[in-house]
């Protein structure tokens, strides 16, 4: 198995720590690159003070950084993960802390956002940063107990921890599709709809009662009186779940839980992806899966509508100039500051969450500003299909006649007709995927080619 291979560097003024003494925890995370509201910088400071509920705080973290160290499925024949361990991501949104983690299969994403309930201190900038979580630092979090307060600092002062002589240095090859996949989970989470609810009792009971290992094809998730249940039967009325393993990121908060919210994309018979939702006490605990294990979000293609409409290009460049690392985006807001229509801005916004630079909340419904720490450019492009599209254009492969296009593709003539439900191709792929994984090459270059008139 082959990959494109991006080397991402971090560079910490020392590695982070967690000191317990005298009854309380002391915890300075390291940070490496990023943004903040002013620009680029090598080492943010983004709060310090005491985040509140110890335990509960620590495990959430501990599970963000198992994630992102996790291969929840291994292909065939890979030998060994391609990925090594990428550091999570942390955004300060002003009023609250959100860390991030992605999985090297590239198919589980889970997120903690200590809520502003669970901080006391001061928010130094907001921003998005890499942290280092190293292996006593860890081992030191799965200590904490529920009576130590937990003084937490993300960065510390740059000409201070110089003095110490402590710099780490390391570099992660990042594969494109993980990187690709990160900024995709957005533009998912955007889709979804509440489909369960269940106490912190039932939600325990049902994750907790899943066997080791399952199948690789999906079953359905759903309500049975006051729980849950597994039915091997596809429905509207449930949540597919692929790899019973990918909810275990759950299992370490469930004591801490008040409820537990299941959301659903799109009902699709072959499986789609879902959000999984622990409430806890001033924080959240948000699980995102693939719809199957072998199938991660890389390929799934959502933003490739988005990323083809040409007059959203300049409007992301607009919105991407307003924004200031809101905890909550206010779309009319900002449809009034750019003179854009709501629609235009939601386009926008999709443009930029394919680039990493907008996360989704679903608990809140709307987007967060927040830039991955990684090439947005970079990310930008690596959608082959919409490459191959272009490349269509450029060699007058696409003949318009009103609501049917024809595409010449090597050998064979493609027909993509437009329909209420959206374009129809016939080549294999569109038959195989149906437009569950986004647009194939012909009906983006179709599109395309009708924006160009």
């Amino acid at each position: 198995m082959t990959a494109t291979l991006e080397e991402q560097s971090y560079r910490y003024l020392r590695p982070s720590t967690l000191e317990l003494a005298d009854g309380r925890a002391d915890l300075t995370l390291s940070t490496s690159g990023g943004r903040v509201a002013t620009g680029s910088t090598t080492h943010p400071v983004f709060f310090e003070g005491f985040l509140g509920h110890p335990e509960q705080a620590a495990g959430a973290m501990l599970a963000v950084a198992k994630v992102a160290r996790t291969r929840f499925y291994t292909p065939p024949g890979m030998l060994a993960a391609i990925l090594r361990a990428a550091d999570p991501v942390v955004t300060s949104n002003r009023d609250r802390l959100r860390f991030e983690g992605f999985s090297a299969c590239c198919g589980v994403y889970l997120r903690y956002d200590a809520l502003p309930g669970s901080l006391d201190g001061t928010v130094r900038d907001s921003g998005t940063t890499n942290v280092d979580f190293n292996t006593p630092m860890r081992e030191a979090l799965s200590r904490i107990g529920g009576q130590e307060p937990l003084h937490l600092q993300v960065g510390e002062d740059v000409v201070v921890s110089t003095l110490d002589r402590q710099v780490v240095e390391r570099k992660v090859p990042l594969p494109g599709r993980w990187l690709k996949g990160f900024a995709e989970v957005q533009q998912v989470s955007g889709r979804v709809t509440p489909t369960l609810e269940v106490s912190a009792a039932e939600a325990r009971r049902f994750v907790r009662g899943l066997a080791s290992s399952s199948s690789r094809k999906p079953v359905w998730v759903v309500a049975a009186g006051r729980g849950l249940r597994l039915t091997s039967r596809a429905t509207p009325d449930g949540v597919s779940l692929s790899g019973f393993e990918r909810l275990k990121p759950l299992d370490p908060l469930l004591r801490f839980a008040r409820s537990l919210k299941v959301y659903a994309a799109p009902y699709d018979p072959r499986g789609a992806a879902a959000v999984w939702e622990l409430t806890l006490d001033d924080a959240r605990l948000v699980l995102t899966l693939s719809p199957e294990s072998s199938r991660g979000f890389s390929g799934e293609g959502g933003v490739l509508a988005g990323l083809a409409d040409a007059e959203s290009a300049d409007d992301a460049d607009l919105v991407s100039a307003l924004l200031a690392f809101e905890p909550r985006i206010d779309v009319a807001r900002l449809a009034a500051e750019a003179d854009l229509t709501e629609g235009r801005v939601l386009r926008a916004l999709d443009r930029l969450g394919a680039a990493g630079c907008v996360g989704y909340d679903v608990a809140e419904g709307a987007y967060f500003h927040r830039e991955l720490p990684y090439d947005a450019e970079r990310l930008a492009a690596m959608h082959p299909r919409l490459r191959d599209a272009n490349a269509l254009l450029e060699t007058d492969a696409v003949r318009l006649d009103g609501d049917t296009a024809y595409v010449r593709s090597g050998q064979a003539e493609h027909v993509v007709r437009h329909t209420p439900d959206g374009d129809r191709c016939t080549c294999p792929w569109f038959a195989q995927h149906q437009g569950g994984r986004g647009p194939c090459k012909h009906v983006l270059a179709v599109t395309l080619a009708r924006q160009r008139g």
